[in-house]
């Protein structure tokens, strides 16, 4: 019978990390292990960028609860995420990665998220942190303390204890979920998807695409997809430029409801229904722009945006794809794993509207996927 591992025996111990000095001990003996888990707290409520209140870190030893409201020099920890020799330990990690990326500009690598590993070893995509560790153990695990301010000083000792667990846990699950990832054949998918959430935190959106991601942009013509690709990415860059939510700028649907209007005075974006304080604030740009998109050249405007549901094959073709995509899955996985239903439309979007742009390859078209979406691109070709 295998030994219980300490973690499982013992309730977290921590420690608080606030100095420089401490930071660079704590992360030079993390540099000596072979892995270690990482997670972040943080709050999101009327910011552009998340505000980091909390890094936790455990090196299978001690767990350091590290105060980035503290520390001026972050070197010895953006060291850690970059050194190749030492595997970093995360849980559903695509809000930590964007921390990193933007505070930081370093990903954690090698990483190994044990989300990921879990969608491999049947689970599906819904399966938390809490729960698998009382799968795995039999733990059950307090989250009362997940709502909180993690800005607020002093934290308190429940908050601590919570965050602290967050990674306590980690490695022991890590462990135990890669002895049997390693009796499976996905071991190198599972690198490989963990890669692939690497690689799409680096990808930024242009501003200029802004307008695409406004619900109903579809309904307007190319003049008012000007008007909305003028505002949309305004919007972006004053969102990134004072750190705001973009819906604390201009509501998405107000935007939406100027360009298709073209209003010519701010009591017009009143009549529309835009709020006072965006119209006090923001009205005269607004206007600016509506009236520099009467301007441009129709040779500029925006192509009208053509949707994949407006297509007459679209139905038939979605129930094709998901036909072939129960035949091919293999016994032990989740088909979700493979692709959800917005995974295959955007491979008939591709096939179907983008000319399959081979500089535009949907997921289900890179990595571990391709042998499946080659299969399931076949059967939509001979659709």
């Amino acid at each position: 019978m295998p030994a219980i591992k300490k973690e499982i025996k013992n309730p977290p111990h921590f420690q608080i990390v606030t100095s420089d000095i401490v930071l660079a001990e704590v992360c030079q003996r993390a540099r000596e292990k072979s892995c270690v888990a990482l997670d972040t707290e943080f709050i999101r409520t009327r910011t552009f960028y998340p505000k980091l209140g909390l890094i936790q870190l455990y090196d299978g030893e001690q767990v350091s609860l590290i105060d980035p409201l503290e520390i001026d020099d972050f070197s010895p920890f953006i060291d850690l995420l970059a050194d190749q020799n030492v595997v970093k330990v995360l849980h559903a990690c695509k809000e930590d990665l964007e921390i990193f990326h933007h505070y930081f500009k370093q990903l954690p690598t090698p990483l190994i998220d044990t989300q990921v590993m879990s969608h491999f070893l049947g689970f599906g995509r819904s399966m938390g942190f809490a729960s698998l560790i009382y799968h795995y153990f039999e733990l059950e695990l307090d989250k009362g303390a997940s709502r909180t301010d993690w800005l607020a000083r002093p934290l308190s000792e429940v908050q601590l204890r919570y965050a602290a667990a967050d990674v306590w846990y980690l490695i022991p699950l890590y462990e135990e979920m890669q002895q049997h990832l390693a009796q499976t054949p996905w071991q190198s998918a599972v690198q490989n998807e963990c890669e692939f959430l690497l690689e799409k935190c680096q990808k930024t959106k242009s501003p200029d695409t802004a307008y695409l991601d406004i619900p109903n942009s579809w309904k307007l013509n190319e003049r008012e997809l000007m008007a909305l690709k003028l505002l949309a990415k305004w919007r972006v860059e004053e969102g990134i430029k004072r750190d705001i939510a973009l819906n604390f700028i201009v509501k998405s649907e107000h935007l939406w409801l100027v360009a298709k209007h073209f209003p010519k005075h701010t009591s017009e974006l009143l009549d529309l229904g835009l709020l006072p304080m965006e119209v006090r604030v923001n009205g005269k740009k607004m206007l600016q722009l509506v009236e520099k998109a009467k301007r441009t050249a129709k040779e500029e405007y925006p192509s009208r945006i053509v949707r994949l549901v407006d297509d007459p094959r679209y139905r038939s073709g979605l129930k094709i794809l998901q036909q072939k995509l129960k035949e091919i899955t293999p016994a032990e996985l989740p088909i979700e794993v493979i692709s959800s239903k917005r995974g295959l439309e955007s491979l008939m979007k591709w096939c179907w509207i983008k000319q399959q742009d081979p500089n535009d390859l949907p997921d289900l078209l890179q990595g571990w996927r391709k042998e499946f979406g080659e299969v399931l691109l076949k059967s939509l070709q001979s659709f």
